[in-house]
């Protein structure tokens, strides 16, 4: 069988949102034919005249717009910043105009994540709103079922919008066990989802 890649992208600023993506990857890897393509995107600075190296000194590389074509499905993460998704992943999205033209992602199935410091930051705003550029590019939204047992159990980090961490105020909260298995579980679910639109 032939293997088909799924994009993994997130942006994370203290790691919990990269932690998730890790989770996410495995889930998706779990089912045979598909890889998981982690990737970044860098961090915007307030000084115009600066910019990030063109490769991260750490971790995955940072996202091409190609990333989006290769790809038959998107898992997107970032952390929440006022119940948004960070300025780094909104800047990415601001710049796929190409790909919105040419239809690239229309189809192809998409799910989201994210993590914050406290109980009530922004979860679920944040996943809606990551939502609404993948609307726009024709994606397919795959959320989490409440057939997931963890998603009815767990105090901490979940919700029929997509997994999410509680990471608290000094962002060092490991991610707890519901949420680990949350997270594959979105990744297998979106594995499965995208290689049955492949067939259809």
């Amino acid at each position: 069988m032939s293997q088909h890649d799924i994009l993994v992208l997130y942006y994370s600023r203290y790691g919990a949102t990269r932690d998730l993506a890790r989770l996410i990857a495995e889930g998706i890897e779990s089912v045979s034919g598909v890889n998981a393509r982690l990737r970044t995107v860098p961090a915007v600075s307030t000084v115009c005249e600066s910019s990030e190296p063109a490769v991260p000194a750490e971790g995955a590389p940072y996202v091409e717009y190609s990333d989006l074509q290769e790809c038959i499905g998107l898992a997107l993460g970032s952390p929440t910043r006022f119940g948004n998704m960070a300025a780094p992943m909104k800047y990415f999205w601001d710049g796929s105009s190409s790909q919105w033209l040419s239809g690239a992602l229309i189809g192809k199935p998409a799910c989201v994540f994210t993590s914050t410091g406290s109980m009530h930051g922004g979860q679920e705003s944040t996943l809606l709103t990551m939502m609404i550029p993948l609307l726009h590019h024709g994606m397919m939204i795959i959320g989490l079922p409440y057939s997931e047992p963890d998603l009815m159990s767990s105090a901490t980090g979940g919700s029929p919008y997509g997994v999410t961490h509680l990471a608290h105020a000094d962002g060092r909260a490991s991610i707890s066990a519901e949420e680990q298995r949350l997270a594959k579980a979105q990744g297998k679910r979106l594995a499965e989802t995208a290689l049955k639109l492949m067939k259809a």
